[in-house]
């Protein structure tokens, strides 16, 4: 058994027999482990001797979350983009159901117009959590996060617009691309997100833009919910956020983490 090294890039993969692993990311080569998340979260990891091709395997959502959160509005520039209010005082809050995760390369499928005709990429950082925490205080907030991965929250905005609440705009299956690794020891304060739309940029922004700090949303949240193991914390996306078509590709990619890439249909 190995120790978890502070930085690495760990997939979730289906391997060519279709079995599910974790495994540890080198260059263009995977290395194989029999670790379970709940190891790995514990700094663990067991090699198994493998080693893989990344092109060989189907990269999976790197965890399999009990509940997706997302803030909105942490950016000033998107809050007034999208009709939102900026520089909030306190999180706005809502969920994505689990639904809504696919990978990287999978493709987000539009709902069909008489439900959207305006549907809309937004390039985030996600955390995910490492350990279960409640009330957890500001200054220690980030030791709970086991790494940072990438997520496009898909929002069909004009059902945003006119609903109460963002459950049906944010919820349609495929809306929440995931991935495609968890790297471990970077700091979500300070990480640059540049979304591309057919190879054309369309975000650029930094985490250390967010108007509510990270450790703060984890401090706050933690006093609404209990915070799991694998559960994923969306930060928010920068302004930019754009109307997506059939046949686009959209490409999230965060500085130190990779590349999200998936195609509309």
């Amino acid at each position: 058994m190995n120790v978890l090294q502070k930085t690495q890039k760990i997939v979730r993969y289906q391997n060519q027999q279709g079995k599910i692993h974790y495994g540890i990311v080198e260059d263009e080569m995977i290395l194989q482990l029999s670790s379970s998340f709940a190891e790995l979260v514990n700094k663990e990891i067991k090699y198994d001797g493998v080693e893989l091709k990344y092109s060989d395997v189907k990269i999976l959502e790197p965890v399999k979350p009990s509940k997706v959160v997302n803030f909105g509005w942490t950016y000033a520039g998107h809050a007034k983009e999208t009709g939102g209010e900026a520089n909030l005082v306190e999180p706005f809050l809502f969920l994505k159901p689990l639904s809504a995760l696919i990978p990287d390369k999978e493709k987000i499928i539009l709902p069909p117009n008489d439900l959207s005709n305006q549907v809309e990429l937004e390039g985030e950082v996600a955390l995910v959590i490492g350990k279960r925490g409640k009330n957890i205080k500001e200054e220690d907030a980030l030791d709970y996060v086991f790494g940072c991965t990438i997520f496009n929250d898909v929002t069909a905005r004009d059902l945003t617009k006119k609903d109460p609440q963002f459950t049906r705009g944010k919820g349609f299956d495929t809306f929440g691309p995931l991935g495609p690794c968890i790297v471990t020891g970077v700091d979500p304060t300070n990480l640059r997100i540049v979304t591309t739309l057919n190879g054309r940029v369309v975000q650029d922004g930094n985490t250390n833009e967010m108007s509510l700090s990270i450790p703060y949303l984890i401090s706050w949240l933690s006093q609404v919910m209990t915070l799991e193991p694998g559960d994923i914390l969306a930060t928010g996306s920068p302004s930019g956020s754009c109307p997506i078509k059939s046949g686009d590709e959209v490409v999230v990619e965060v500085e130190n983490i990779g590349r999200l890439c998936n195609e509309v249909q």
